[in-house]
């Protein structure tokens, strides 16, 4: 509550001599105010940032139904916070611009992405388990016998 949200104020940062004070709302100067909202990560490829994706519904009157729409929000990962991974659903708080197109700040991991999340996300498939020698020369047997 440290920052006028509900939301839990992670650990002081292991090296305090070399932590970005200026962009943390935790332990730093950085405020926060305006819109929280709630998304996934989809991105975790630029230093100190991800991209989060929320997904909302819109009214279309003429039909009177309702259509499903995307926006993906660059935001800020303070220190305290990293690592995040692909898939995991954060909490992010609108801020003051931090570059040309940061405007929000993560706040809060509230659910980590399970292996078969990220795999799915990511486009890669799940990595096959190593065979030991013993079940290398069983298949090897069973090839010959064939």
């Amino acid at each position: 509550m440290a920052i006028g949200l509900d939301v839990e104020t992670p650990p002081e940062p292991e090296n305090p001599e070399e932590y970005d004070y200026e962009k943390c709302p935790f332990y730093g100067e950085l405020p926060v105010r305006g819109q929280v909202l709630e998304g996934q990560v989809v991105s975790t490829d630029m230093d100190k940032t991800v991209v989060v994706e929320r997904e909302y519904d819109v009214a279309v009157p003429k039909y009177d139904r309702y259509m499903k729409r995307r926006s993906r929000i660059p935001a800020h990962v303070p220190g305290v916070l990293e690592p995040l991974s692909v898939g995991d659903t954060v909490k992010i708080a609108e801020t003051r611009p931090l570059s040309k197109t940061k405007s929000h700040v993560v706040v809060e991991v509230t659910e980590e992405a399970t292996a078969e999340e990220v795999a799915e996300l990511t486009g890669q498939a799940e990595p096959e388990p190593e065979l030991s020698d013993e079940d290398l020369a069983a298949a090897a047997e069973s090839e010959g016998d064939q």
